[in-house]
C-alpha cells in the first residue's frame, strides 16, 4: 500500500453506523439540568474533530467480531476522556483556539472549562461500568490516571531544553500514545478474545498514538492556523520541549544551544522568537527527522496487525497509519 493515502475516509465508511450510534450516546449523556455542562460539553465534542480514538475501539471490535454492544459504551467513553484532557489542557497551556474555534475557556473561564472536564471523566467511567468489563474498566481507568501524569511530567520538563529523548517519550507516551492503546485494546477485550490478540490491538495503538503525536510536533512548526485549527507555534510558546527541538538542539553547535537557551528561557515569547526557533529547526532537519521518526512507529503499528487475516477493516486501520504521519493538520 502506498504512503501517499493520507485519509482515513475507509476507516470513516466502515465505522460510520457504529459511530453515529456512538454520537447520540455521546450528546445523550452529556444532558444536565445544569445548562452550562452540555453547553460547554457539546460545544467541543460538535466542534470537530477526527474521532480516532472511538473509532479505534469500534474498528478494533470489529476485526474481533464483538458479538455485543458494549463495545459502544466504551467508545463513548474514549471520547469524553479525550474531550475532557482537551478541555484540562487548554486551561493549563492557556489556549486560545481549539479546533479552529475559540477554546472553551476563553467562552465561558477556566473554572467552568475544568469542572465540566470533571464531569465527562465521571461520565466517561460510569460508561466504563455500563460495559460490565472489569478488564476494560481497569485498562481505561489505569490510561486516566497514566495520561494525568503525563500532563504533570510535560510541566516538570517546560522550557529544559535538556530534556532526553527517553524522556520525551516517555512523556507522550503517557499524555498521548496511552489513550490510543487503551482505546483499541479494550475493542478486544470487550469482544472476548484471546490475551495475544488484545495484546497486538495494544501495541498497534501505542505505536500509533505515537505516530500521531510525532506528527503533532511537526505540524505545531509547519502548518498554517486554518490548518491545524489552533495556532502555530503553541508549543514554542507553552515552553514544550517536543521532539524537533530535541534533536535540533543536540545538533547545535555551542553558539546556537546559546540561542536555544535564550529563546526557550524567556517569559514573554513573540513571533520574531518563534521563527527563530523554526530556523534553527529547519538548519537540523528537524521537521524531516521528526516525521521519520513518525514513519517508523507508524510501521510499528502496522506490524503489530500481522496476527490478522487479511480484510477490509484491517486495511482500513492500515490507511489510518498512513494518514497519522501524512496528515496536514
Amino acid at each position: 500500500m502506498s504512503d501517499k493515502i493520507i485519509n482515513i475516509d475507509k476507516l470513516i465508511a466502515i465505522t460510520s453506523q457504529d459511530m453515529s450510534r456512538v454520537n447520540n450516546l455521546i450528546i445523550e449523556r452529556t444532558l444536565s439540568n445544569t445548562e452550562m455542562i452540555p453547553k460547554i460539553s457539546q460545544y467541543l465534542i460538535s466542534s470537530g474533530g477526527k474521532r480516532l480514538r472511538p473509532m479505534l475501539t469500534i474498528a478494533a471490535s470489529q476485526l474481533c467480531e464483538c458479538k455485543n454492544d458494549h463495545y459502544l459504551s466504551l467508545a463513548a467513553s474514549v471520547e469524553f476522556m479525550h474531550t475532557a484532557t482537551l478541555l484540562h489542557d487548554d486551561v493549563v497551556d492557556d489556549s486560545s483556539m481549539r479546533r479552529g474555534k475559540l477554546s472553551a475557556r476563553m467562552l465561558w473561564g477556566n473554572e467552568a472549562s475544568v469542572l465540566v472536564g470533571d464531569y465527562l471523566l465521571g461520565e466517561a467511567f460510569k460508561m466504563m461500568v455500563d460495559a460490565k468489563s472489569l478488564k476494560a474498566l481497569e485498562v481505561l481507568s489505569n490510561a486516566a490516571a497514566i495520561i494525568a501524569e503525563g500532563e504533570v511530567m510535560q510541566l516538570v520538563y517546560s522550557n529544559n531544553i535538556t530534556i532526553s529523548q527517553e524522556q520525551y517519550f516517555r512523556i507522550i507516551n503517557h499524555k498521548t500514545a496511552k489513550l490510543f492503546s487503551a482505546a483499541a485494546e479494550v475493542g478486544a477485550i470487550i469482544s472476548n478474545t484471546s490475551l495475544d490478540i488484545a495484546n497486538a490491538l495494544r501495541d498497534f495503538g501505542l505505536y500509533l498514538g505515537i505516530a500521531f503525536q510525532l506528527t503533532d510536533d511537526a505540524l505545531d512548526y509547519s502548518s498554517t492556523k486554518d490548518k491545524l485549527g489552533k495556532d502555530i507555534g503553541d508549543d514554542f510558546y507553552e515552553g514544550k520541549i517536543t521532539f524537533p527541538v530535541i534533536v535540533s538542539y543536540k545538533k547545535s553547535t555551542d553558539s546556537e544551544k546559546e540561542i536555544w537557551n535564550y529563546l526557550l528561557t524567556k517569559e514573554e515569547k513573540n513571533q520574531d522568537d518563534f521563527y527563530d526557533a523554526l530556523k534553527l529547526i529547519q538548519n537540523k532537519n528537524g521537521l524531516e527527522t521528526t516525521l521519520e521518526e513518525a514513519r517508523i512507529y507508524g510501521q510499528k503499528a502496522i506490524n503489530s496487525l500481522e496476527i490478522f487475516p487479511k480484510s477490509e477493516i484491517k486495511d482500513a486501520l492500515i490507511e489510518g497509519v498512513y494518514f497519522s504521519y501524512n496528515r496536514k493538520n
